[in-house]
């Protein structure tokens, strides 16, 4: 673990998404030192499915000799922000550090995105992060080492990136691209970089995504939360950076990062993005242009491993799934075994079998019909089959990972 060395003591870090996660992670690093943390999110009241609020994170804050401000706030409304930045400024007296973390995520495809998800990604990725630099730097011309820290990637214009989730893709580089301007823009005066893990992070977000199973191939967020702590203490001249977190952390002499790691050798999952992820997804085959299922589906072979997995999928079915999950699912096999199969999770006691399912699907999923053995026997994770684009899912991605309830019910019968 990177030690505090007290370079942030009474400096004054306004971070936006700080009541739980990468934010308060950050948050907490650097109330270690003694320093003033703004926390700007919108959680006031404790949320059923997310821990923390923005005043718990703040006691968590002060009880490790920081001081705190909790704020309010949508990142996506102006007077809002702008009531933050002055309370910040009435309390502590400037602004030193601007980290703009909030952030929202929808990995759907273009007809599988609602605009009002669209507009949200938008609003709170890159206009809330314009929007956010735009009210602090005024205050931030006046610190003696000012700092933005951007939680966004580096600029990869591979198409992979964008073809399954293009709307998430363009509001996330925004973000980066405000990196990309501010840092020139003021350069000399105001340090500008980004920040991008490695690895894929436990948060409450990364679990809604992968599901609980998902952590096992994940590091915690302190290994974000030591990686900004360098960027922040370096001088203004260090700018305009895509910074990832094992790297710059090896350059301050981390060489254990085991110590990240929430299951200590376990395969890691590639976060988005990275050129390592790039190279993993080349490497797994032709997953990139799952083929088209041929033929009619309702012809599909019953017997085989896919029918004997729907076989296995009919004897665990029952009325507690059914309400538990509440989807119809449609899944389009390729390969050696290709045909359409669907599992009604959500009428009646449940159903599942070869063909078109009995109403509409409220996710379709694509994959080869090998991968979908391994998958339901527990030998290929979901996230990693779907990043790796090897699963393609259309439809309500909530769903989609409810699924895993079902095959962690499979494990000991396949």
């Amino acid at each position: 673990m990177l030690q505090n060395t007290g370079k942030l003591a009474g400096k004054t870090l306004f971070i936006t998404g700080a009541s739980r996660g990468i934010g308060k992670a950050i948050a907490l690093k650097a109330a270690k030192d003694g320093a003033n943390v703004v926390i700007a999110a919108k959680t006031a009241q404790a949320h059923p499915k997310l821990p923390g609020t923005i005043y718990t994170a703040a006691e968590e804050i002060e009880a490790l000799g920081g001081k705190a401000l909790p704020c309010i706030v949508d990142v996506r409304d102006e007077k809002q922000i702008g009531e933050a930045v002055e309370q910040a400024v009435q309390r502590f007296g400037g602004i030193d550090i601007l980290v703009n973390n909030a952030s929202a995520i929808s990995l759907t495809g273009t007809l599988e995105t609602p605009m009002k998800k669209v507009d949200l990604m938008l609003g709170v990725n890159l206009r809330g992060t314009y929007l956010t630099s735009k009210l602090c730097i005024p205050h931030l011309l006046k610190s003696k080492n000012p700092h933005i820290l951007n939680l966004s990637p580096p600029l990869n214009l591979n198409p992979i990136w964008f073809k399954n989730h293009t709307a998430y893709t363009m509001a996330k580089y925004g973000m980066s691209m405000c990196v990309l301007g501010m840092a020139e823009e003021f350069r000399g005066s105001i340090s500008v970089n980004a920040l991008w893990p490695k690895t894929a992070i436990q948060t409450a977000a990364m679990e809604m995504l992968g599901g609980a199973e998902v952590g096992k191939q994940c590091r915690n967020v302190d290994i974000m939360s030591d990686a900004a702590y360098a960027i922040l203490g370096k001088p203004p001249s260090y700018t305009g950076n895509f910074v990832i977190d094992e790297e710059i952390l090896k350059t301050e002499g981390i060489k254990d990062f085991d110590i990240y790691a929430v299951a200590p050798g376990n395969a890691l999952l590639p976060d988005f993005f990275l050129d390592e992820a790039e190279a993993l997804v080349q490497n797994m085959g032709d997953q990139v242009v799952i083929p088209g299922v041929k033929g009619d589906s309702r012809s599909a072979a019953t017997g085989g491993p896919i029918g004997e997995t729907f076989n296995i999928i009919k004897g665990v079915l029952n009325p507690d799934i059914v309400k538990s999950t509440g989807g119809v699912y449609k899944f389009n096999l390729s390969g050696e075994h290709a045909g359409v199969w669907f599992i009604d999770m959500k009428n009646g006691g449940g159903s599942a079998g070869s063909g078109e399912p009995p109403v509409k699907a409220d996710v379709v999923m694509t994959m080869d019909s090998a991968d979908f053995t391994k998958m339901f026997a527990g030998k290929l994770k979901p996230t990693m089959a779907f990043m790796s684009g090897k699963l393609m899912i259309k439809g309500d991605m909530s769903l989609a990972i409810k699924m895993e309830k079902m095959m962690s019910m499979m494990k000991s019968k396949l």
